[in-house]
Formats: C-alpha cells, structure tokens, sequence
C-alpha cells in the first residue's frame, strides 16, 4: 500500500507538466464548446468547427503576445537608462540628507553604484533565464491544442464514460453534475476575462494620459495583479509609480498614478 502511494506520488510529480498542460486543456475546451457547438449547428462538420475555433482563438492569443513581447523588448532596452536615473534620483536624496543630517555619502554612494551595476546584471541574467524556460515549456504549449482538439472532438464518448463509471441510476444526478460545472466554469472565465480586458484599458490609458513610458504593458500587468485580492492593485501601482518618479520631473505623477490604480 505504501508502495503504491510513493509510486503514484512519484508518477504525478514525473508528470505534472503534462498534468497541468491537460487541465489548461480541459478548461480551454470547456470555454469553447459553446463556440464549437455554434458552428456545428450551421451545418458544419465537427472537425472543420473544432480547427475554425481553435485557429481562431491562437491568432487571437499570438497576436495578443506579440504585443506584449514588444512591450517587454522595449522595457529591456531601457532598463539601463531607467537605472541610471533612479541612481541620479538616490544620490540628490542622499546628498540631500547628508547635509542635513551630517551623514558620510562616499560609502553610500559606493554601495549605490555597486547595486546598479549588479541591477543591469541581473535583469539581462533574469531575462536570458526567462527566455530559456519560455524556449523549454514551448513544446509542451504547442501539444496543447492536441488536447484540446481531442478533448471537444472526443467529448461524447468522455461524457458517456462517466455515466457508465457511477452507473445508469445515476445518470441525470451525474449529467446534471457536469452541466454546472461546465457552466460556473464558462462564467467564471469569461467574467474573469472581461473584467481583465476592461481594467488593462482603463489602465493603458490612463498611464498613456499621463504620459507614462511602457503603458500598455505596464496596463496589462496591473490587471493581471488586479485580481490578487487587496494588494493586487497596489502591487501593480508599484512599477508604474517608480517609472513615473524617474521619467517625469513632476512630483504630482507618482501620486497620479497611485490614484489611478487605487
């Protein structure tokens, strides 16, 4: 019995790339059954309606990526540019309290110029270590529309297997079941969808009114934090805020900026 246990343990720790990658799958397929069904009920075969969906809905996911790599790109670019003028920032800071608090700046400033030079180190180390593990879980990505062409192509037999699994009296308990799932989890993604769609706009511009560098990435990543309950929003206020403080000379545009988030 131990035995058993370690080895299952073991099997799904082994697989849980390929364990995750079919729960994304599953849950993809069930947001976009109703869509398959749609084209089905125009006549078209269930195959066709399955790659017409699919290809769809990754044109629209690689033209929403690119956008986002564009934005990441330029980001990169300037990081360099951005610390040095944090580092510019810190030491008017610093000189400012030396001289009025008797505070030794040779030290301090060191450390600061030890920091940057190890800031710019790293973020081309972290973005060279991203682009290796985006370069390692991309085959894993590209199965994924595999699974999830089997899964809506296969779906009756799927459903049938789970009425023959608890039985034939409890058929309409399980049919019920599975119909609410399949529908809190359609409203619940498309709900979640929406309301990231709207608050990335409402943020992109915003950020582009007040004049903000790298708003519409900036935008998107605060609506995907937005969804963290209570720090989520100032969280994603966070990089803005900084990027406000070393870009615009007006001190109001941090503080802009946090309201616009809050």
């Amino acid at each position: 019995m131990l035995m058993g246990l370690i080895a299952f343990v073991a099997i799904l720790y082994i697989a849980k790339s390929i364990i995750l990658l079919l729960i994304f799958a599953v849950i993809i397929a069930v947001v976009l059954h109703p869509v398959v069904n749609f084209f089905v009920g125009f006549g078209v075969n269930r195959i066709i309606a399955i790659v017409i969906v699919l290809l769809i809905t990754f044109v629209v996911i690689g033209l929403f990526a690119t956008l986002i790599l564009s934005q990441v790109s330029r980001f990169s670019e300037s990081w360099p540019l951005l610390v040095d003028k944090f580092t510019e920032i810190i030491n008017e800071t610093i000189i400012w309290v030396s001289r009025y608090f008797d505070i030794s700046t040779k030290k301090i400033i060191g450390w600061i110029a030890e920091t940057k030079a190890d800031l710019i180190n790293n973020s081309g180390a972290a973005i060279g270590s991203t682009i290796i593990g985006v370069g390692s879980i991309l085959g894993l990505i590209l199965i994924l529309p595999v699974y999830i062409f089997l899964i809506l192509y296969y779906q009756p037999i799927l459903l049938e297997f789970f009425h023959r699994l608890f039985g034939a009296d409890n058929r309409a308990e399980v049919v019920g079941i599975i119909s609410q799932i399949k529908i809190l989890i359609q409203r619940y993604l498309v709900g979640l969808s929406i309301e990231v769609v709207i608050v990335a706009t409402m943020f992109s511009v915003g950020l582009l009114v007040l004049g903000i560098e790298y708003a519409v990435i900036l935008g998107i990543i605060g609506a995907l934090l937005n969804l963290i309950p209570y720090l989520g929003a100032i969280m994603g206020a966070i990089l803005p805020m900084l990027i406000a403080i070393a870009t615009k000379p007006s001190p109001w545009a941090p503080l802009l900026v946090l309201a616009l988030y809050i």
